[in-house]
C-alpha cells in the first residue's frame, strides 16, 4: 500500500519532468493551458473565497484564496491582508502581489469592521510555472515573524468542498474520504479556537486521485502540510491545505509545488441556455449556446415537441456565431416562429435542453406564484409560519427593539451617529416595533429600503396588473401564517399591510423612519435556523453569557437594536414609495391610507430640500403628485428638468408614470429626446455587451438582481414612451433570470421555478442545503477576470443569496409584465 501511494505521488509530480511549462501567461494576466488556469490575485473578495492563488481545472474552480492567514480556519470577520501592487512579469513568467497586515481600511472601521491583532507584517506571494503542468507558490516575508505569532501564521489554500464529497485524498502514508459533514475530534488551534483536528498531515497531498479531472498534487518544500476541514468551526468554510511559516524565515518562507492533472484534448462542453420555464406563444424565443472558444464549428440545432409517442421534430437550423464573451464562444438560434402550444426540448450535438413550455398559459401557474405563496410568507417577521405539517419558523422577535447605542459601527454595515435622533436613549426599549416586516433572506434584519421596496413593488403590481391571489391565511391578530390555507383575502394586499405594520410602526414610535432593525451580537447574526431561536421574545430580559458587542458596548438582553439615520436621499425615496402605497390602499383601508400619505408628505417635506439624488427626488415628486394632485409637486418636478435630462438613465423611469400629466410642452419635448438618446445607447450595449440582449458587465456579485431591477425600470420607461423603449429590454431581463445566462449551470435563479432551478440557496435555511420556493438568488457571479460561476453551494451570498426589497418582487413584476404584454396577443 505504501509503495502504491508513493508511486501515485511521484507519477503526478514527474509525469512531464524535463518538459517546458505548459502554463503560459495570457492576455488576461493569468496562466492558462487547455484544461487548466491558475490565477494569482486576479480577484479581490477574500470574504467570499475569491482571491489569492486560484485554480480552475477543466473549467471548474477547485481551489482559491491561496494566501497567508492568521488562523487555521478563518471566517468572514477574520483579519484579511491589505493588497498592494500586483506585478505581472512576462520575462520571468511570474505573477506576484504585495500584501500586508493589518488592513487599515477594515481594522475596526468600514462597512464590515474587523478587529486586527497587533501584528505588522509585509510579504509577497508569487506564482511561477514549472515543467509540464506544475507551478510554484512562494511567499517571501519582509521580516521574520515575531515570536508570539510563530505557529499562528500560515499559507492556506482552500479546496471547494461541494465537488469533493465522497472523493479520496492521500497525504504521505495517510488516506481518507472527504466527508459530507464536518466530523470531530475537535482540537484547539494556536489561537485557542476550537477547530476540527486535521484529517492528515504530511509533505505531499494528492486531492481526488480517483478523478482524472480533479486530481491535484501539492508538495511542500518548506514544512508540513495539514489537511483541515474548516467546517468544523464555520459552516460556510472549505477544506483547507495549510502550511505554517517557519521560525526565522523570510525569503522562501513558504514554497509549494502544485501539479493539477490535465486531461489532454479536453474542451468545454456546449451549454444550452433557454428559459427553464418557457415562453408565451408569440414571445421572442432564442437559444444561446455557450462553447469552448476553440470550438468554432457549428452543428444543427433541433427543436422537438414532446408528444405521447415521443419527440417530434418541428424545426432545425444552424446557430449563428455571436462571438466571444468572457472566456467562451457563443452562438444563437432564433425559434420565435414556433408558436404551437406544448412542451419542447432542443438538442445540439449530444446535449439536450431541459423541457420548457410554449403557450399563453405558461405564466398562469408555477411562475410568480411561488414567491407570493411561499417566499414572502416564510420571510414574515413577528409571525408563526406553518405549512401543513411543517413549521417554517416559530413566533419571533416579539421583544423588538432596543435603541442602538450612539457612535456604533455595527458589523453588518449599520452605523448609529452621535445622537439617536429621537426621544429614546441608547439601549432604551422602543415600543411598536414588534409587528410586520420580512426578514432579510440571508439573516434576520429589517432594513427600511428592503421593507419599503417590497411593500411598494407589491402595491405597484396591484395597481398595474390587478394582482389578486389568495393561497395563504395571514392573521395579524393571532400572529399566524398558514401557507396553502386561503382566507378569502388578497395575499398581495395582506403583504402590503404587513410591510406597513413595520415601517409605519417605526414612524409612529420614532417620529421618523428607522434605518433598520438588526441583531446586536454576532452570535445572533450568524444563526442558521429558526428565527424564533434568535431572541427570547421577552422585552429587556437579561440573558447571562450572551457577551458584548465587539466594540465593548454592553448588551444586557438579546433584543434586537433599532438604528436611525439622517439620510435625506433614502428618506425621499421612501416618501415616494409610501405615496404609491397610500394610493393603492385607499379602497382597502382608508384610514391606513390617509396615515400613510400623511407620513409620506411629512417625510418628503423634511428631506426634499436636502436630498441630492435626482432619481429619488423625481420619483417622490411624481408619486406624490399622482396620489394628491397637489400642483406644488408638479411645479418642483418641472423645475428639475435640467437634472432629469442629464440623468435620464437614472430618473427617466421615475417620471414615466406622470409624463402624460406634465403641463409643460418643453419639459416633455426635452425629456423625450433624452429618453431616445438613452435608448440608443442601451441598444448598443445590449447588442455588444453579451449575447443575452441586456446591458451586462459582470462583477464579483451575481447580476440577477441588478438585471431584474433594470427590467422593471425599463417596463416603466416603456409605459411612458412605448414608441421609444422596446419590450426586449424587460423581456430579455426575465429570460436571463430564468436560465438564459452565462456559465455551465443554466439554472433558473428563481428557486423551484422551471425544470432546473437553484434549489440549494443562501436563505435562512441554508444549513439544510435547502431552498424556499419563489426566492430569487443573486445568480451567476464572475471569478475575475473571465469565469462565470454558479456553484451548488448554500454559503455563497454573492451567488445564491436570496434578498428582500427587489430580488423577489422585481422577479414577480417582470413575469406579470411579460404575461400582460403577450398573453393572447399576436406580435
Amino acid at each position: 500500500m505504501r509503495k502504491t501511494m508513493m508511486l501515485l505521488c511521484v507519477t503526478a509530480l514527474a509525469g512531464s519532468a524535463g518538459a517546458a511549462p505548459n502554463l503560459k501567461l495570457n492576455d488576461q494576466g493569468y496562466f492558462a493551458e487547455p484544461g487548466l488556469n491558475v490565477m494569482s490575485f486576479s480577484d479581490y473578495y477574500p470574504d467570499g473565497h475569491q482571491t489569492g492563488v486560484t485554480i480552475i481545472q477543466h473549467g471548474v474552480r477547485v481551489a482559491a484564496n491561496g494566501d497567508l492567514r492568521l488562523e487555521a480556519s478563518p471566517g468572514q470577520w477574520s483579519p484579511m491582508p491589505a493588497t498592494g501592487e500586483r506585478v505581472v512579469d512576462e520575462r520571468t513568467q511570474t505573477v506576484s502581489r504585495r500584501l500586508s497586515f493589518p488592513d487599515p481600511a477594515k481594522d475596526r472601521t468600514g462597512f464590515n469592521p474587523i478587529v486586527y491583532p497587533d501584528l505588522k507584517l509585509g510579504y509577497t506571494v508569487s506564482v511561477t510555472p514549472l515543467e509540464g503542468d506544475s507551478f510554484r507558490i512562494r511567499v517571501d516575508l519582509d521580516t521574520p515573524l515575531p515570536a508570539k505569532y510563530v505557529g499562528k501564521v500560515g499559507f492556506n489554500l482552500e479546496l471547494f468542498p461541494g465537488d469533493l464529497f465522497g472523493k479520496s485524498w492521500l497525504l504521505d502514508q495517510q488516506s481518507g474520504i472527504f466527508p459530507r459533514q464536518a466530523n470531530g475530534p475537535m482540537t484547539a488551534d494556536a489561537g485557542g479556537d476550537q477547530i476540527a483536528a486535521p484529517l492528515g498531515t504530511g509533505r505531499t497531498l494528492v486531492v481526488a486521485p480517483d478523478s482524472d479531472r480533479q486530481r491535484l498534487t501539492i508538495r511542500s518544500e518548506t514544512g508540513t502540510l495539514s489537511l483541515i476541514d474548516g467546517r468544523g468551526n464555520l459552516n460556510n468554510a472549505w477544506f483547507i491545505v495549510r502550511g505554517l511559516v517557519p521560525v526565522g524565515a523570510t525569503k522562501g518562507a513558504i514554497e509549494w509545488v502544485v501539479t493539477p492533472n490535465v486531461v489532454r484534448g479536453w474542451t468545454y462542453s456546449p451549454v444550452l441556455q433557454v428559459s427553464q420555464l418557457g415562453y408565451t406563444s408569440h414571445q421572442p424565443k432564442q437559444l444561446v449556446i455557450e462553447q469552448d472558444p476553440a470550438d468554432t464549428g457549428a452543428d444543427s440545432a433541433h427543436l422537438y415537441r414532446l408528444t405521447p409517442g415521443g419527440r417530434e421534430e418541428v424545426k432545425t437550423g444552424t446557430p449563428a456565431a455571436w462571438g466571444r464573451f468572457l472566456r467562451y464562444g457563443y452562438r444563437t438560434w432564433d425559434f420565435s416562429d414556433v408558436t404551437a402550444p406544448g412542451m419542447y426540448v432542443i438538442t445540439y450535438r449530444d446535449k439536450t435542453s431541459q423541457p420548457f413550455k410554449i403557450g399563453d398559459d405558461v405564466y398562469d401557474r408555477n411562475a410568480w406564484q411561488p414567491t407570493l405563496e411561499y417566499f414572502l410568507p416564510v420571510q414574515m417577521c413577528h409571525m408563526l409560519v406553518r405549512e401543513n405539517y411543517r413549521i417554517w419558523h416559530g413566533l419571533d422577535h416579539l421583544d423588538d427593539a432596543l435603541m442602538a447605542p450612539v457612535n456604533l459601527n455595527h458589523f453588518d454595515g449599520y452605523a448609529q451617529g452621535p445622537s439617536t435622533l429621537t426621544k429614546y436613549k441608547p439601549l432604551e426599549h422602543v415600543p411598536g416595533l414588534d409587528a410586520g416586516g420580512w426578514h432579510d433572506a440571508g439573516d434576520y434584519d429589517l432594513r427600511v429600503e428592503s421593507q419599503m421596496g417590497t411593500t411598494w413593488l407589491l402595491a405597484k403590481m396591484i395597481e398595474e396588473f390587478g394582482l389578486d391571489y389568495d393561497a395563504t391565511t395571514i392573521d395579524e391578530t393571532k400572529k399566524l401564517v398558514l401557507i396553502h390555507q386561503p382566507d378569502g383575502k388578497n395575499d398581495a394586499v395582506q403583504q402590503v399591510e404587513h410591510g406597513l405594520l413595520s415601517v409605519m410602526g417605526g414612524y409612529r414610535a420614532l417620529g421618523r423612519l428607522y434605518r433598520g432593525i438588526q441583531d446586536a451580537t454576532l452570535q445572533q447574526y450568524t444563526l442558521l435556523g429558526d428565527a424564533a431561536n434568535s431572541t427570547d421574545n421577552i422585552v429587556g430580559k437579561p440573558v447571562p453569557g450572551l457577551g458584548n458587542y465587539f466594540q465593548s458596548v454592553p448588551i444586557r438582553s438579546d433584543d434586537r437594536l433599532v438604528f436611525t439615520e439622517d439620510n435625506p436621499n433614502r428618506e425621499i425615496e421612501v416618501a415616494g414609495q409610501l405615496a404609491t402605497v397610500a394610493r393603492v390602499m385607499r379602497s382597502r383601508d382608508a384610514k391606513l391610507a390617509a396615515e400613510t400619505l400623511a407620513a409620506a408628505r411629512n417625510v418628503a417635506g423634511k428631506a426634499i430640500d436636502r436630498a441630492t439624488s435626482v432619481e429619488a427626488k423625481a420619483f417622490a415628486l411624481s408619486e406624490l403628485y399622482l396620489t394628491t394632485g397637489d400642483h406644488s409637486y408638479m411645479d418642483r418636478l418641472i423645475a428639475m428638468k435640467p437634472d432629469i435630462v442629464a440623468q435620464i438613465d437614472k430618473a427617466g423611469w421615475a417620471i414615466a408614470s406622470v409624463i402624460d400629466k406634465v403641463p409643460d410642452a418643453g419639459f416633455k419635448r426635452d425629456v423625450r429626446a433624452a429618453v431616445a438618446a438613452y435608448q440608443a445607447q442601451l441598444a448598443t450595449s445590449a447588442r455588444t455587451d453579451s449575447p443575452y440582449g441586456v446591458p451586462y458587465k459582470p462583477d464579483i456579485w451575481g447580476a440577477g438582481w441588478t438585471i431584474q431591477e433594470f427590467g422593471v425600470k425599463q417596463w416603466m420607461l416603456h409605459k411612458g414612451w412605448p414608441d421609444l423603449v422596446p419590450v426586449a429590454n424587460f423581456v430579455n431581463a426575465l429570460n436571463f433570470v430564468l436560465g438564459v445566462h452565462p456559465g455551465e449551470n443554466n439554472a433558473s435563479f428563481a428557486s423551484g421555478v422551471g425544470a432546473h432551478s437553484a434549489t440549494t440557496a443562501y436563505g435562512v435555511n441554508r444549513a439544510d442545503w435547502s431552498y424556499i420556493p419563489g426566492g430569487v438568488i443573486s445568480g451567476t457571479a464572475l471569478i475575475r477576470p473571465d469565469l462565470p460561476e454558479l456553484k451548488v453551494w448554500p454559503y455563497f451570498w454573492q451567488q445564491t443569496e436570496y434578498v428582500l426589497g427587489g430580488g423577489e418582487t422585481n422577479y414577480m413584476f417582470l413575469v406579470l409584465a411579460v404575461n400582460q404584454l403577450y398573453k393572447g396577443k399576436h406580435h
